[in-house]
């Protein structure tokens, strides 16, 4: 992935929050998990892009999609950080390995 002035923009944007601080937007349907394997101000730029191929294509093989009920209720339970970045509509989130 090409870095462009969007992901710049987006690099900049994406910190650290508190899962809790985002149930609210989990209930309305607005939170996307992006996985691991993904640069998540990358992700963030193809949606901002509208790069409908790479977007669809990773929501095909399952690296970009809703957050599981399962999965929210872990995080809320144990009070995990997350990686997140804000893409109206839409708030990606990236699971934090070093402190969930």
């Amino acid at each position: 992935m090409r870095p462009n002035d969007t992901y710049f923009k987006l690099c900049q944007e994406t910190g650290q929050i508190a899962w809790s601080d985002l149930t609210r937007f989990f209930a309305q349907g607005a939170v996307l998990r992006v996985t691991d394997g993904l640069d998540l101000p990358g992700v963030a730029a193809a949606i901002a892009d509208d790069d409908t191929s790479k977007v669809s294509s990773w929501k095909n093989d399952g690296h970009l999609g809703p957050v599981s009920d399962d999965q929210a209720r872990r995080w809320f339970e144990t009070d995990a950080q997350v990686w997140a970045v804000t893409v109206p509509p839409f708030i990606l989130v990236q699971e934090n390995r070093e402190g969930s």
